[in-house]
């Protein structure tokens, strides 16, 4: 049975220690009341709802799967009353404005809360999760007739939401569009059309779901400039905001996947449904933008989520399980054989497990960090460079710590040996679970390409520069200057880092190059060009928390094991998962002709 328990120690050890969340907060008059004790008692009682709530929930919930009957859709057993528990408890209006019936926390308090309802029941979470994206959509592109009807509901949790893009025809491409908007003499539209992979799309957890959807008008231009965004709710709602009527939007089926079974993904029909416009025309991939990127980091979040879980399920196995002697002689000798904790292999796992884990968990919080930034920028200047900050590492953050994160789940099932693959133990379904987090919202490849293509080469590495400027400041800042033992501990984390970060910006250029006169050159390299990004990265995460794990170490405190285990997974990280960018800069700089070669006949 899988088991979870929240990791308070290592998020309060990464946004306190290493972040500086406390400090963050108090720069800003909108976060004063993000206190370090309300934050930790928030913490705690998110906590408890998901140890004792969802964690129960996540097995039982994929067994059972949803249920379709006529256009209706019912969640597993006990979904509903959690849900009910969390809009009770007023979870879902955390971060979202007080204005609209929401507590007003920063967006980063509100990432810490999802992630351990995502790490408790990833599936579950999906449905407030997806409520997310479309009220961050409408706070930032509808009117404010459009916020002060759908906002307060939405933010109570007393309807949902979801995002509507992919049609049959088209996922990715989202030119291909056929979904039709016509307008009606009293402002709104008329939608017509099928959309398919609808992440609840259709449930029983609220009486309405309010759809974002893209859909074209009659005089549109072709392509992804004439795509427009819509507000369809599924029932229509009333002029004092009770349900009213239904707003033919029809579920036709939901899907029978691989993973995520207790997640109801859908196919809706749009019958002439009443729909309203957000913004202006044509301008629906724009904003769709804004749903987007708040889903692909709570995807990215999704990588974390399965090697916490992972990593939580088979360290206590791999303690118990009794199998062969160490090589190095017997260290239980009163038992019949060692824990296979002993043996060099499945600590290489269990360590690649939590080295994946901490420095992912790293990585969204040093992500949400500028999010909040983001949130409160004074100027238009500061926000489009914190945008462009924010917009860089995304993709690396999507694409990166959902290959790892199915990565991790994979060792947890290769800890388990033979019990992984057996339903009981829950790690074949954390696999499964985890496997849609590298596709959907943009799969790797496509992931790859915005980050090389545009975010590289189409803006002359601007955003790279920054980054890579801050990152050689910190190693040149914890660099070792005189006889100092700290800093001569962190040389090890230091200096392979430095490297590599001057290299990362060196390849990035002769890339360039090579794309000039070759652009098959950005799609044959892109995918390893963003794994290596996405180490360099995680390393930068994990010599911040050494080098604060460090400080600690010489403070002598009570907990000083907890920073100890800190510095050696750093260690580990640099000594073992560091290195593979070596071979990542030799496939992403070889040349693209042993890809096209083939006739696509002779395959």
């Amino acid at each position: 049975m899988i088991i979870y328990k929240a990791p308070i120690a290592d998020i309060q050890f990464v946004t306190e220690e290493v972040f500086g969340y406390s400090e963050h907060y108090q720069n800003y008059s909108d976060y004063s009341e993000a206190t370090p004790d309300l934050v930790e008692m928030i913490m705690s009682e998110c906590a408890k709802f998901c140890e004792s709530e969802l964690a129960p929930l996540y097995q039982s919930g994929d067994k059972e799967g949803c249920h379709f009957d006529q256009g209706n859709v019912t969640t597993p057993k006990g979904f509903k009353e959690a849900y009910d528990l969390f809009t009770q408890g007023g979870w879902q209006g955390l971060a979202h404005p007080t204005e609209y019936g929401g507590q007003g926390m920063p967006p980063s308090l509100g990432l810490i809360k999802t992630e351990m309802l995502a790490t408790a029941n990833w599936p579950w979470a999906m449905y407030p999760g997806l409520s997310l994206g479309a009220m961050n959509t409408i706070l930032a592109h509808a009117s404010e007739e459009q916020k002060k009807k759908f906002m307060p509901k939405l933010t109570s949790g007393e309807w949902s939401g979801t995002m509507c893009l992919t049609e049959a025809q088209c996922g990715t491409d989202l030119a291909q569009i056929k979904t039709k908007a016509v307008p009606n003499e009293d402002g709104s539209y008329t939608i017509t059309g099928s959309k398919i992979f609808i992440s609840a799309g259709e449930h029983d957890l609220t009486d309405n779901i309010i759809h974002i959807v893209l859909a074209r008008l009659p005089d549109a231009p072709k392509g992804t400039r004439g795509i427009s965004l819509f507000i369809v709710p599924k029932n229509k709602v009333n002029e004092d905001t009770s349900v009213g009527e239904s707003n033919l939007v029809t579920c036709g089926s939901i899907e029978d996947k691989m993973g995520i079974k207790a997640s109801a993904t859908a196919v809706l029909n749009f019958d002439g449904s009443i729909g309203y416009l957000i913004g202006e025309a044509n301008k629906g991939l724009e904003y769709m933008f804004t749903f987007m990127n708040t889903a692909r980091i709570g995807t990215a979040l999704q990588g974390v989520t399965a090697a916490e879980l992972a990593y939580q399920n088979s360290l206590p196995y791999a303690k118990d399980r009794l199998s062969m002697r160490s090589l190095t002689g017997k260290k239980f000798p009163d038992k019949v054989a060692d824990p296979i904790i002993v043996h060099p292999d499945v600590r290489r796992m269990l360590l690649t497990q939590k080295a994946i884990s901490e420095g992912g968990r790293a990585m969204i919080f040093y992500a949400a960090k500028i999010v909040d930034q983001l949130e409160q920028a004074k100027d238009d200047n500061e926000y489009q460079q914190l945008e462009d900050q924010l917009g860089f590492i995304t993709p690396i953050l999507k694409a990166f710590l959902t290959e790892l994160g199915l990565e991790s789940a994979n060792l947890g099932l290769q800890v388990f040996g033979g019990h992984g693959y057996i339903k009981e133990w829950g790690l074949e379904q954390i696999v499964r679970d985890a496997r849609i987090s590298t596709l959907y919202e943009g799969t790797t490849g496509i992931q790859a390409l915005d980050l090389l293509g545009r975010k590289i080469l189409m803006q002359r590495g601007k955003s790279l520069k920054a980054f890579a400027k801050e990152v050689l400041t910190f190693c040149k800042d914890n660099s070792l200057i005189s006889d100092n033992v700290h800093k001569r501990r962190m040389n090890k984390f230091i200096w392979p880092l430095g490297k590599a970060v001057v290299n990362w910006q060196q390849y990035s250029l002769r890339l360039a190059l090579k794309a000039r006169k070759n652009r098959d050159i950005v799609g044959s390299a892109s995918v390893d060009y963003l794994m290596y990004s996405g180490y360099i990265m995680m390393g930068y995460m994990w010599a911040q928390m050494a080098q604060k794990a460090n400080e600690r170490i010489a403070e002598k405190p009570d907990n000083i094991e907890f920073y100890k285990a800190k510095v050696r997974t750093a260690e580990f990280y640099f000594d073992r998962i560091f290195p593979r960018i070596k071979t990542l800069s030799a496939t992403m700089m070889a040349d693209s002709k042993s890809l096209m070669r083939l006739d696509a006949e002779h395959f």
